[in-house]
């Protein structure tokens, strides 16, 4: 095999900004605009959008059949109990995660991502670049074999942590073969957040867009010469409060 299937979890929900994966980027949903980036990566072969059962996102599913990607609903809350019932649903093998609020994923650190896993895969369980925060918030893309993900939903049994999909595996690494991967020099930006999880980050966001136009393939290395030539731009969500921070391996 040479691709991964992607989901991505997606809601509208969202408590701190409701409906932000429907929000209009000049003339597009944020969603819609995050799955055609990733449809840029050349080992991503199905996208599966992962959302709920709730009629509020009944608009998620309905974006999902205009672009042609498959969609699952399951359960708001239970988010790795969704995930899992996406892969088994679309008989997922090798799963590349994604979240809603990952708005510009670059297809370059994708792949990277994908091809690292699959050049490693006998002697990896899981490979990410979300341990440590070294490519700017927002980049994060997670590979593992469906079989890991099905293994660590069947030891998860908190309610709060079924919220997560890899928390269970890189949370033990006794039984996981993790590998974290870092952002080369040129990318290494922990302090620049292409998130959207806030009002800020959506100004910041949609200027990203509005700057690149109707471009799905502009690259990491363009945001990053984008925000060094507009710091101020780039300020107006630095200072907010990242609740996943707490699970990161950062130093600061």
């Amino acid at each position: 095999m040479t691709h991964a299937d992607a989901t991505i979890q997606a809601r509208t929900g969202s408590l701190r900004l409701p409906g932000k994966v429907l929000r209009d980027v000049d003339g597009k949903p944020l969603l819609q605009r995050q799955i055609e980036r990733i449809q840029c990566s050349e080992r991503i072969g199905r996208i599966i959008l992962a959302t709920s059962d709730r009629p509020q996102d009944d608009g998620l599913e309905d974006l999902a059949q205009s672009m042609g990607i498959e969609c699952f609903r399951g359960s708001e809350d239970d988010v790795i109990g969704r995930v899992c019932g996406a892969m088994r649903a679309f008989d997922v093998e090798i799963h590349a995660e994604f979240m809603g609020d990952n708005s510009i994923p670059d297809a370059r650190v994708i792949d990277h991502v994908i091809d690292t896993f699959l050049a490693r895969q006998d002697s990896v369980d899981y490979v990410t670049n979300a341990l440590k925060t070294t490519y700017p918030p927002g980049l994060e893309v997670s590979v593992y074999r469906s079989s890991t993900l099905f293994d660590a939903e069947s030891k998860t049994i908190d309610g709060d942590i079924r919220e997560y999909c890899g928390f269970h595996i890189y949370t033990h690494p006794e039984r996981y073969r993790i590998l974290n991967l870092e952002a080369p020099e040129h990318q290494r930006r922990p302090h620049l957040h292409l998130e959207v999880d806030t009002e800020e980050d959506f100004e910041v966001v949609a200027a990203v867009y509005r700057h690149f136009g109707d471009s799905t393939s502009f690259t990491l290395d363009d945001v990053v010469s984008f925000a060094e030539e507009n710091p101020e731009l780039f300020a107006k969500n630095s200072r907010v409060e990242r609740r996943w921070k707490q699970y990161r391996l950062d130093e600061d």
